[in-house]
């Protein structure tokens, strides 16, 4: 006798059933307790933790490996992920779970997570990332049948900056997780986890090098040394926090302009910022606490912070605006421009320009480095790269030099007929082809050595150099708009801002340098 057919009561009810088993026991209650007790999170709730409550909607939840003999156990197939809302702005995101199979690529889970970003492009909305995956899975992706089902994610290379991309490296990342990290605007690593593309067991077994995992890829590692990361963080919840911070700066997709904050559209006359800046060329200072005064509530996400730190490269808000800061920071090599700052610099002219972000320059720089070093490590060529960067740039630039600004940086930094939408400076800065300093002693050397004090010689000589280069001669010839009295500096900003709005492109369309690779 056949069985009568489920009501439609009791086909809901299994669905519920089905769903709830996934959800609660993942790849099983007991590698979940395992994720607990390293101090870490599940995949499903980081998730909960990155969107708004109740906004989360699944997408996959049913699917399993296509390998017949595991299908029982790999719900997900080791990958999680759907759409929700963050802080109130629709939203993708995805990630590894290691409760199957240690979150390992695999057929299923590739097309879950390509699916997921698929929708994200179409809609036109952030994606976010937590990535801890072990690699590709194997044995399946042995072979040339295995290997040739799971292609790198090549879908991220072709996004042109359409929507912005953020990841968060959350554990011990190697392969697919890394490289999606690599395709991000914005990547932040929690302490304690790795992010690398191969393991130390492989590097030991094809080279002989022993290296531990956080000598190979750390948080230090990354902060100091690749600049690979953008941001650490001591906890993933930090990690959750750094996002929302990120993406609250940034428009849903490069066809709009960032959200604008109600309530700072105001400029208070600032009559000590002045102070912060030493009068001496050759004093050190913190720049920090010049963009602290110049920016909405002293707030700014910074990128990269420990590499290429005699450039500051952070965004926040003016009046509202969200800005790029472009700034120098003499603390560092004198703020003196390098190979790293020309890669950090690059990096960030793009996605800015990509997402319709107007950008703010703050000069104090002595020049590029000298060297064999910065020679070697092809400082003509990245330089030269930062330029065509902002040669090809289009949104607003505001550029004001504080103190000195000298060389080839001057224009690196948007100086003078860069297109800027204004190009100001404080009345004390002093722009020229070279410090007087070092110029005198390159054209006077004999006149200084056969002075009869050339201590004093050298001093009455870079004196006279000094008048050159004070901002007024630049000024008589229009090339600066003007020179401005310090404590108006935000209200210059602000103002510029508010006469120059950023038109982002057509939808369908993007900027040039929406399409430069997002890891130069």
């Amino acid at each position: 006798m056949a069985a009568s057919p489920l009501t439609p009561q009791q086909i809901r009810e299994d669905l519920l059933m089905r769903r709830q088993k996934i959800v609660s026991e993942m790849g099983s209650v007991e590698r979940i307790a395992r994720q607990h007790a390293k101090g870490r999170l599940t995949i499903r709730e980081r998730l909960d933790k990155l969107f708004d409550a109740g906004s989360f909607r699944e997408i996959g939840t049913f699917a399993h490996s296509e390998m017949h003999d595991v299908r029982d156990r790999t719900p997900g197939d080791g990958k999680i992920g759907g759409w929700g809302t963050i802080d109130g702005r629709p939203a993708t995101a995805v990630g590894d779970d290691v409760t199957v199979l240690h979150g390992s690529s695999s057929v299923v889970g590739g097309k879950r997570m390509k699916r997921i970003y698929e929708q994200s492009l179409k809609q036109g909305v952030p994606h976010v990332y937590f990535g801890e995956t072990g690699g590709a899975r194997l044995p399946d992706a042995l072979g040339s049948e295995g290997f040739s089902k799971i292609p790198p994610g090549i879908e991220s290379a072709r996004r042109r900056r359409r929507i912005p991309m953020a990841t968060a490296i959350v554990g011990e990342s190697f392969g697919g997780s890394s490289f999606h990290s690599a395709y991000s605007d914005f990547t932040v690593q929690v302490r304690g986890s790795a992010l690398n593309v191969s393991s130390p067991r492989v590097i030991e077994i094809a080279t002989g090098e022993l290296i531990s995992l956080q000598d190979l890829g750390g948080v230090d590692i990354h902060l100091d040394l690749t600049g690979q990361i953008d941001q650490p963080a001591e906890t993933e919840e930090e990690a959750v926090q750094l996002i929302k911070q990120f993406l609250s700066y940034m428009p849903s997709n490069c066809w709009e302009t960032p959200p604008v904050k109600e309530g700072y559209d105001f400029a208070e006359h600032d009559p000590t910022i002045a102070d912060l800046v030493p009068t001496r060329r050759q004093r050190a200072y913190d720049m920090h606490r010049v963009i602290e005064r110049i920016v909405d509530d002293g707030e700014m996400l910074e990128f990269k912070p420990r590499f290429g730190r005699s450039l500051i490269t952070a965004l926040a808000r003016i009046g509202g605006h969200s800005v790029g800061i472009m700034a120098s920071n003499p603390m560092f090599n004198a703020g003196a421009l390098d190979p790293n700052t020309c890669d950090k610099g690059t990096q960030f002219v793009c996605m800015c320009e990509a997402f319709n972000i107007p950008t703010v320059w703050l000069q104090d720089v002595p020049g590029f480095i000298v060297g064999s070093q910065p020679e070697h490590a092809r400082l003509l060529h990245k330089a030269i790269m930062f330029m065509e960067s902002l040669a090809l740039m289009t949104v607003p630039r505001m550029t004001v030099v504080l103190r000195k600004a000298f060389g080839l940086a001057y224009f690196s930094l948007s100086g003078n007929n860069m297109d800027n939408s204004l190009i100001t400076a404080w009345p004390g800065a002093e722009i020229s082809f070279m410090d007087p300093g070092v110029g005198v002693n390159v054209v006077h050397a004999r006149d200084i050595a056969q002075a009869n004090d050339p201590d004093a010689e050298r001093q009455r000589l870079i004196d006279e150099w000094t008048l050159g280069h004070e901002p007024w001669g630049a000024a008589g010839i229009m090339n600066l708009d003007e020179i401005i009295d310090p404590a108006d500096t935000r209200r210059w900003l602000l103002e510029s801002l508010q006469r120059f709005p950023v038109t982002p492109p057509r939808r369908g369309e993007t900027r040039e340098l929406a399409s430069w690779p997002t890891c130069v």
